[in-house]
């Protein structure tokens, strides 16, 4: 993969004398694969010069990662001249904002009182995806993302293609403030953190403030060189690019610190090459030694789903200011709820009865927040969701990571760092498994099923034939005709499976049924609908699904024809349309079972 360098500055746009060397533009970079396929990261005020050259060469079809929406991440965007241009295609992927959509928050920055021109009125056909983490299949380049600590939502992403793998990692704090000097080795969150980046090619990392600076700017969601150079060594990486340069930091201060990190890195005995990236410069990574890597799934739509009911954050708080603080930064977001406790008993009792998102505890004099953390985590054992418990203190304390400490919250801080902590934490544990919502026609869908009275019949040709076809024109394990009652989906036909029927609340086919629309999940493991799914997560481990509701004559939805894959796949427009003549042929059959008055036994389980 080649990447260039747009824009390296952090915070904000610094163009000027002392800074031409390295650049004054804020983040963006561009990746091409071998094959040609375009990813964009960021969209800075560099990305201005990118769009340029994108439509000078031609270029009509690309995907733009945003790891955040801070405005030195998207001022690009109402500058970026690709999205202007009607043949063009464009893929925008990111984490949702805090108080909306991807798009909503892109939307935002280009209403009438910041910008002339609105999101609606671009000429190019753009996708928008709210990401979580998770991979997907941009052509060729397999995308992987990884959330950091920032005081927003923010990811990394992490590229792979062509045997080589390139990371980005860009805002991003460290964890425990004892590593932001680099000589402690990393634990915890920290550690995850260069796991993700493990024997990367190329690491692209935030590096804007020294160690000796990082004192003045804790909370602030930015990394110390020394940290990224550690992070670099633990995930045993190739090159090391450090980025998002402070505005202050000249072009000279910037050489100066390379030359202290190429010296740190010989003192270690690494052979890390580490450099600061500069705005122009290009870069061919190629893979140290080529392994191939697993298909991901095709881009995929994975939004972070608000459930029906808020989600619970538990305070086990004694500070005073400190409960006022997390309850004024809950308050104000309507999808959490807080539940305030002031004992040990009353924080266990509630940790190991109520349907939690998140705990926060406070460590000190008289209140071990690690005892409790361990008794918690001892008392959900069998739990197979994590239970994050972040703890409010006046320093870190050593053993957090061993007693299930997901984060340490360093007083002081302000409620909008509370509540953008709260937030991310949320989103990361909310439950990724959405039941379907039933048919306003319910009472009517299941009328018109009774009176077929084909449920737990024996198994026919005529409709077997078509499971048979459609597993064979789709090469897919798994075919079905599925029957969707009260409780259950039932097997009217089958192939690749043993079963007859399952739970309707884990069924696929009943979201279709619901939508009435063809229902295509490429990757089950990154849909935020179907990733806990016992379906997905047990047999038979479900990774690819499409679905063709059958409508029938009075307009009722009865089921659907499906295929299904352990693997993760991508369903092509023709695709969908083939499946959806192959369940036309089931639906001719159903009717055939209506008008024939084979329903005189009803099915018990639906009377």
């Amino acid at each position: 993969m080649k990447v260039r360098f747009w824009g390296t500055r952090g915070s904000i746009a610094k163009p000027g004398p002392s800074t031409a060397r390295y650049g004054g533009n804020t983040s963006c970079i561009e990746v091409r694969s071998s094959k040609g396929t375009l990813v964009v990261i960021d969209c800075g005020t560099g990305s201005h010069g990118l769009g340029q050259a994108l439509v000078e060469e031609g270029v009509t079809r690309g995907c733009l990662l945003i790891s955040h929406t801070h405005w030195d991440h998207i001022q690009g965007l109402p500058f970026f001249a690709p999205l202007f241009q009607q043949s063009n295609e464009w893929d925008i992927c990111g984490p949702k904002g805090l108080s909306g959509s991807l798009r909503e928050t892109l939307a935002g920055q280009m209403e009438s009182t910041y910008f002339p021109v609105a999101l609606e009125s671009l000429g190019a056909t753009i996708r928008y995806w709210d990401l979580l983490q998770g991979s997907f299949q941009v052509d060729d380049i397999r995308v992987s993302t990884h959330h950091l600590n920032h005081p927003a939502l923010t990811l990394a992403y992490r590229l792979e293609c062509d045997g080589a793998t390139i990371v980005y990692a860009c805002d991003h704090e460290v964890y425990s403030h004892a590593a932001a000097d680099g000589h402690v080795r990393l634990d915890g969150p920290d550690l995850r953190h260069a796991e993700f980046a493990a024997g990367a090619d190329l690491l692209i990392h935030d590096s804007q403030y020294t160690a000796a600076e990082y004192p003045n700017k804790i909370n602030w969601g930015h990394s110390t060189i020394e940290y990224a150079m550690r992070v670099a060594r633990e995930a045993g990486v190739g090159q090391l690019a450090l980025t998002h340069h402070d505005p202050l930091r000249t072009d000279d201060e910037l050489d100066l610190l390379v030359e202290r990190a190429e010296a740190t890195m010989r003192e270690y005995g690494s052979p890390i090459h580490v450099f600061a990236a500069m705005e122009g410069q290009t870069i061919e990574v190629k893979a140290a030694s080529p392994s191939a890597t697993e298909p991901a799934a095709a881009m995929t739509q994975h939004s972070i789903q608000t459930t029906e009911n808020a989600q619970t954050v538990l305070l086990g708080l004694h500070d005073p200011e400190m409960i006022t603080l997390f309850a004024n930064a809950i308050s104000t977001d309507a999808s959490l709820r807080a539940v305030k406790v002031t004992n040990a008993a009353d924080v266990h009792a509630a940790a190991t009865s109520d349907r939690l998102s998140v705990v926060i505890l406070e460590h000190g004099p008289g209140h071990d927040a690690l005892a409790m953390c361990r008794q918690i985590a001892a008392d959900r054992a069998d739990d197979r969701r994590r239970l994050p418990i972040l703890v409010v203190a006046d320093r870190e304390y050593p053993g957090g990571a061993k007693a299930g400490v997901a984060e340490w919250l360093v007083k002081p801080f302000s409620s909008v760092y509370a509540q953008a902590k709260v937030q991310a934490w949320v989103h990361r544990g909310t439950s990724r498994w959405k039941k379907a919502a039933i048919p306003a026609d319910e009472d009517r869908r299941l009328s018109t099923l009774r009176a077929m009275g084909i449920f737990d019949t024996p198994p026919e040709a005529r409709f077997d034939r078509i499971t048979r076809l459609a597993s064979r024109f789709f090469a897919a394990p798994i075919a079905l005709i599925t029957l969707v009652d009260p409780d259950r989906q039932w097997f009217k036909s089958r192939v690749g499976l043993n079963i007859r029927e399952t739970s309707r609340e884990s069924s696929f086919c009943a979201h279709a049924v619901f939508d009435r629309s063809t229902l295509v999940v490429n990757d089950a493991l990154v849909d935020d609908r179907f990733a806990e799914n016992p379906l997905v997560v047990d047999e038979p481990r479900v990774r690819f699904y499409a679905g063709a509701p059958l409508i029938l004559t009075d307009g009722t939805c009865a089921g659907c024809l499906a295929v299904l894959d352990t693997r993760p796949r991508w369903f092509a427009a023709s695709d969908v349309q083939l499946l959806e003549d192959l369940r036309d042929l089931a639906v001719s059959e159903l009717e055939r079972e209506r008008s024939s008055g084979n329903g005189s036994a009803e099915d018990s389980r639906l009377a």
